[in-house]
């Protein structure tokens, strides 16, 4: 990972959008930072687009999609999209997020039985796509309990990813990137695969690295470090700052917030 002091000129200047994790990249403690805040207002007041995209549930997700000054939200992974008119869009219908739901809730039975210590997260009621089990926020797992808990998850076919808090897990071949180039395909009709160069992702964990890998530009909140052992795709800058200050780093170096 580079500084990302050493990102250049001409490729920043070429930026016309952002999207970025939310927990420990725009937060701190689960309340976004006010520099984070700041800087998301500067970028889409100077005419970008502006994407969080996030493990977190719906539920906990609806207030900051209308009042934050953001294009859309997606949550849980890539499977919802929430629009600052107060509209959801889904990548599942409605029978298949049914079935999947019941399917959820009882493997979700079964890794809280079967992994001693472990507990769903607290914002599971607000859950429609996913479930989640909490590492970090509220409840700390060992190593060896997350690993318990995905081996599960992933032998009951599941897509399971690791955040900075939790341990979410779902049905479906989406995931951040897929739920990027969705929401992006529909907010403007064109493929954000083809435009990557002119996009830049920001984040701080493991659940990350798809979008690492993707993006041309890539940025990493410093307490990115925790998890740099376990990345296989690492983002291509680092910040100085770790969570909001990161990302208000980021947001200075595309457009300078002015004093």
């Amino acid at each position: 990972m580079k500084p990302l002091s050493s990102w250049p000129l001409n490729a920043r200047q070429n930026i016309v959008g952002v999207f970025t994790d939310i927990d420990d990249t725009l937060t701190s403690k689960g309340a976004i930072t006010p520099d984070a805040l700041q800087a998301l207002g500067h970028l889409k007041a100077s005419g970008l687009m502006v994407i969080p995209i996030t493990g977190r549930p719906v539920g906990w997700s609806l207030p900051f999609a209308s009042s934050w000054p953001i294009d859309a939200l997606v949550a849980e992974n890539g499977a919802v999209a929430l629009l600052p008119d107060g509209s959801r869009r889904y990548q599942q219908d409605a029978t298949t997020r049914q079935q999947n739901f019941a399917r959820m809730q009882s493997i979700a039975a079964q890794v809280v039985q079967q992994v001693p210590g472990c507990v769903m997260a607290q914002d599971s009621p607000g859950r429609e796509t996913d479930i989640a089990f909490d590492h970090s926020e509220f409840h700390h797992l060992s190593s060896a309990q997350i690993d318990a808990a995905l081996g599960i998850l992933k032998s009951q076919g599941m897509t399971a990813t690791v955040s900075s808090i939790h341990i979410n897990a779902w049905f479906g071949n989406h995931n951040k990137w897929e739920g990027a180039r969705w929401i992006f395909k529909e907010l403007t009709g064109r493929d954000l695969s083809q435009e990557l160069d002119r996009w830049v992702y920001v984040g701080d964990s493991t659940n990350d690295q798809v979008m690492f890998e993707h993006f041309s530009h890539s940025v990493g909140v410093a307490n990115i470090r925790r998890f740099e052992k376990d990345l296989v795709h690492l983002p291509e800058y680092v910040a100085l700052g770790d969570r909001g200050a990161g990302f208000a780093e980021m947001a200075a170096l595309i457009l300078p917030i002015p004093n």
